[in-house]
């Protein structure tokens, strides 16, 4: 495991490198949310799994978390730097393979969001915030919408921000997955079932 600091418009990002034992099937950009960092378990349950299965994990820390401040910026600014370290990685060759972008709650925003700018070859969302709490009417299912390659929704099933059959409903149409899992956004229940519907679906991507 390496660690290096990435220069963003929004000031230093960190990215934390897994690689495979074996030969890279791909690359794995795994963003945090608004409320954790990348050490949180379910993110460190997916980033090990990820890399048994032969995937090159790199989990982003944004700006705002390396510089220590608790509340994340708006979703424009948290793409900006985002962005900017996909950048970094595919000018270093870091980007090895087909590319997924992944994220919870927050980081699964933007995932969606800079999917098709990134070339992305897959999308794996964890806890979608499907709707702010308490506010089902200001629907981010748009957000799903717009991801034109395979993707993946791991959603527990008491989450406050949409149930998995509420994000099926919203999917409706769409070639996308929602696998439920047990426990509520913070997907700190199971984080081994968060995990294994992760590394099976990447599995199917890289055969």
């Amino acid at each position: 495991m390496t660690t290096r600091d990435v220069g963003t418009p929004l000031g230093p990002a960190r990215v934390r490198s897994e690689d495979p034992a074996a030969a890279v099937a791909g690359t794995l950009v795994l963003g945090h949310g608004a409320g954790g960092g990348v050490d949180s378990a379910d993110l460190t349950h997916v980033a090990l799994a990820a890399a048994g299965a032969g995937w090159r994990v790199l989990r982003v820390e944004q700006p705002w978390r390396v510089a220590g401040r608790r509340i994340a910026p708006a979703p424009p600014r948290l793409d900006e730097a985002w962005t900017a370290v996909l950048a970094d990685l595919r000018a270093t060759g870091d980007l090895a393979g087909p590319l997924v972008l992944a994220g919870r709650s927050a980081g699964a925003r933007v995932a969606c969001r800079t999917a098709a700018a990134e070339g992305a070859a897959g999308v794996l969302a964890l806890a979608f915030p499907l709707y702010p709490p308490r506010k089902p009417e200001r629907s981010r299912a748009a957000e799903l919408l717009a991801v034109a390659v395979p993707l993946l929704v791991v959603q527990g099933e008491t989450d406050a921000l949409g149930r998995p059959a509420e994000v099926a409903a919203a999917l409706a149409g769409h070639a996308g997955r929602v696998v439920a899992v047990p426990g509520d956004h913070s997907l700190r229940k199971d984080p081994a079932a968060v995990a294994a519907a992760a590394a099976g679906w990447l599995g199917e991507l890289s055969s």
